[in-house]
């Protein structure tokens, strides 16, 4: 699914116009971004948490050539799923794919 997409699907459902759903959207989106990069986190309930994780520096490998890499320090941005969101996926997958097993 991409931005239009879900642009598409919440003007539809909202009945509000696609050009104003689609600069929601974006706002959002920039919105979260903007916070992760003064590296606040952001909670929305039943959904999940974004956040910025730090990665320190390690030596690795690159798995094609063998060759020792040097990995500096980093910082990752995170989501982790609310256990509302996990549950309300792994229900309905499983109706799904349960009752096409009957």
């Amino acid at each position: 699914m991409t931005r239009a997409d879900i642009a598409n699907k919440i003007a539809n459902a909202t009945g509000l116009s696609k050009v104003e759903t689609e600069t929601v959207v974006e706002g959002f989106i920039l919105c979260v971004i903007d916070a992760l990069k003064e590296q606040e986190s952001i909670e929305i309930r039943g959904f999940g948490t974004f956040k910025v994780k730090e990665r320190k520096p390690r030596i690795a490998r690159n798995p094609k050539t063998g060759a020792k890499v040097e990995l500096g320090r980093r910082f990752v941005p995170m989501f982790k799923v609310s256990k509302e969101f996990k549950k309300a996926v792994n229900d309905s997958l499983l109706e799904k794919y349960e009752g096409k097993k009957k």
